[in-house]
């Protein structure tokens, strides 16, 4: 039996009412929402897609092996620099590294054919070539995020000889783990269809289902408690960062879509072989460069077992794992990520350079 108590609900209505008042304070307060927040150069553009390089602060020892960021094609890469005491890229040049970043843009219908050896045999190799050429380098460290982190696998197979040393972060390997719900969802999505009907894939229609994975959290249970933090200019603003990355998804071009989805998610062509990027086989057992897995134990977009199938495809003879404990978006944001997770990955790289 529930008890409600008069002066409670009132009280709480009043409490309620005070805070949505200062939510429109707040809010006009608010200013504009940035897109990342450490100063960068921009060294090289090519279609939609701009080479940045991250500026440390002065005086900073930086590991003379630069490292190149991979950020996944389906989101916006300022997550990984998004609010100043909250950033991946801040905390990795703190650590003494290089930062370099492939920001890909937005796709337009000229992108429509666009395949995965244009972006990972074309742009990452580009790209790479550059910073190689720029640092006086022969190979260089390579940061692969998310679907960045299946990129830079592929990429690292197909040109070990350009990959001094490798970390992937919240990487999907094996595709079809129990636990893979994303995965079990398209399985039995006709893609052919899909794309020949749409060209480019929508970046609104991908998000739409990502937030489905956790609805009731990510659609719902936010914004009754975003009425908990509009009194605080600070939380607000740091939520309404968030909410821009999550809503600024870009289109994904139609054939590299296709394939993705074909041969990583329905056919697990990492984990069972026979997969080809343009004219060279992807064989995991030429990743024969140090590499670090670094993983999120609470993901439930790429489970640990999706990213720890590495171990046993891999040949490296060095290889690490680093478990963090939190999910797939805190593993960027948390102020317990900031303290572990860039420090780790420099003091790793730094031992291998």
């Amino acid at each position: 039996m529930m008890n409600f108590r008069p002066d409670q609900i009132a009280e709480e209505l009043y409490d309620f009412n005070r805070k949505l008042g200062s939510g429109l304070q707040s809010m006009s307060e608010v200013g504009e929402i940035s897109t990342g927040v450490t100063p960068y150069d921009v060294v090289y553009e090519e279609d939609n897609l701009r080479l940045v390089r991250y500026k440390a602060d002065e005086g900073t020892k930086q590991n003379k092996v630069p490292m190149l960021i991979v950020y996944a094609l389906v989101n916006r890469p300022y997550m990984a620099d998004i609010q100043e005491n909250r950033s991946t890229v801040k905390g990795l040049l703190d650590s003494g590294q290089d930062v370099y970043l492939i920001d890909w843009g937005f796709p337009d219908r000229c992108d429509r054919f666009l395949t995965l050896d244009d972006y990972i045999n074309g742009y990452i190799n580009r790209c790479v070539d550059v910073i190689r050429k720029e640092s006086g380098q022969d190979a260089i460290n390579l940061l692969g995020i998310c679907q960045g982190g299946a990129f830079s696998l592929c990429y690292s197979a197909m040109h070990p000889h350009k990959v001094k040393n490798l970390v992937t972060m919240v990487t999907p390997v094996d595709f079809k783990t129990e636990d893979n719900m994303l995965s079990k969802w398209v399985q039995d999505v006709d893609i052919d269809l899909c794309v020949d009907t749409l060209g480019n894939i929508p970046g609104d229609m991908l998000n739409l289902t990502f937030l489905q994975l956790k609805p009731y959290q990510l659609t719902g249970q936010k914004y009754l408690s975003l009425v908990d933090i509009l009194d605080n200019p600070s939380a607000l603003k740091n939520f309404l960062r968030m909410e821009k990355w999550v809503f600024d998804s870009p289109d994904q071009a139609g054939e590299a879509y296709r394939q993705f989805v074909k041969d990583f998610f329905q056919h697990n062509k990492l984990v069972e072989g026979g997969l080809k990027i343009g004219d060279h086989e992807v064989d995991l057992k030429n990743t024969t460069m140090p590499i670090l897995n670094v993983y999120a134990d609470q993901d439930h977009l790429v489970p640990p077992d999706a990213s720890k199938a590495l171990a046993k495809l891999t040949g490296s003879k060095d290889y690490t794992e680093f478990n963090f404990a939190g999910g797939h978006i805190g593993i960027y944001v948390s102020g317990k990520a900031q303290k572990t997770v860039p420090p780790t990955i420099g003091e790793w790289l730094d031992k291998r350079s």
